[in-house]
């Protein structure tokens, strides 16, 4: 893979400057398994971020529900 795909594919995932300039160092040094392991420290924060997106959306659906019940009342 070249670098910048590497880069430009961890921005639009949403990873910080910091995490790619590691990531980078990773690569270029040859360390894979590191880089690897460090990916997927990368994916489950952005797992956790999607489940507290999803714990919102679940709460402004309530509140929806919630209204439109006493809406119909």
């Amino acid at each position: 893979m070249e670098m910048k795909t590497m880069i430009d594919n961890l921005m639009v995932a949403g990873c910080e400057k910091r995490d790619t300039e590691i990531a980078e160092k990773l690569y270029e040094s040859g360390q894979k398994d590191e880089l690897i392991r460090f990916f997927k420290k990368c994916r489950c924060t952005l797992v956790d971020e999607m489940h507290e997106s999803q714990r919102k959306v679940d709460r402004m659906d309530y509140l929806i529900r919630r209204v439109e019940k006493e809406a119909t009342k």
